[in-house]
């Protein structure tokens, strides 16, 4: 479905993503795990055409997203929830969700939407900004949902969310795979919520890939997860950990 080959994309002439490549199967959730500044949200925005791609491939449904705008990317069925939710927040709920449809030309908001997160239906006539962080953040999710995506990009959803809200979102996502069809690319700090959702994730630091695999959980505290490493401040100076390419 997505697939991502040898690419390299950055700020100006400064690559923060290097050598990457990436499978996203169909119906599958592939995590992103890695510390601040490991260039998981560049990744993110080079896949959605926000950043120049220095060099390297991103292919969709076996067209290549070369040289296309970020609208013509989400209109061929990617949808992205950027770190931070970017909500509307002058909108009411019920304006923000039909911003989402926009992407496939006007439709109705889902109904699943209400289905997986109900408290969206009692605040329809409410400014999105008046949401707890929280709720924001499933609002951002429900949004991208109603453009009826292929693939999602969710970066960070765990970002200022309370715990049971995040738990609510790890239920989610592999019951959207299920019942939609779709494919998820989740990018988190939060290996809980990796470890929940994601059948496979690969690890960036540095913007390099330094790790890939299936995710297993473990019985035991998060801290022992053999992931978890990666994510402790000491990861942020490795560059050489021995890894194997994601198929």
């Amino acid at each position: 479905m997505l697939h991502i080959e040898n690419l390299c994309a950055g700020y100006g002439d400064v690559d923060v993503v290097h050598n990457l490549t990436l499978d996203v199967l169909p119906n599958e959730v592939v995590g992103v795990l890695g510390c601040n500044g490991a260039g998981k949200t560049t990744l993110v925005k080079a896949i959605m055409g926000l950043l120049p791609r220095m060099s390297g491939q991103v292919g969709f449904l076996g067209q290549s997203l070369t040289g296309l705008r970020t609208h013509e990317i989400a209109r061929r069925g990617i949808g992205l929830v950027p770190q931070g939710r970017w909500i509307f927040p002058k909108l009411t709920v019920r304006e923000n969700l039909m911003m989402g449809t926009q992407t496939v030309g006007g439709a109705d908001i889902l109904d699943e939407v209400f289905d997986y997160f109900p408290v969206l239906k009692s605040r329809l006539s409410q400014q999105g900004g008046t949401l707890s962080g929280g709720e924001q953040q499933v609002l951002a999710i429900s949004r991208a949902l109603c453009g009826r995506p292929k693939l999602l990009l969710l970066d960070e959803p765990s970002d200022g969310v309370q715990p049971n809200l995040v738990e609510r979102i790890g239920e989610v996502i592999p019951d959207l795979c299920r019942r939609a069809k779709l494919a998820v690319l989740l990018v988190e700090q939060n290996l809980d919520l990796v470890l929940q959702s994601a059948q496979r994730c690969i690890v960036l630091s540095n913007g390099r890939l330094v790790h890939a695999g299936s995710v297993e959980p473990q019985p035991g505290a998060r801290d022992e997860h053999p992931l978890a490493r990666y994510l402790s401040p000491a990861a942020e100076l490795a560059a050489d950990f021995p890894h194997e390419n994601i198929q």
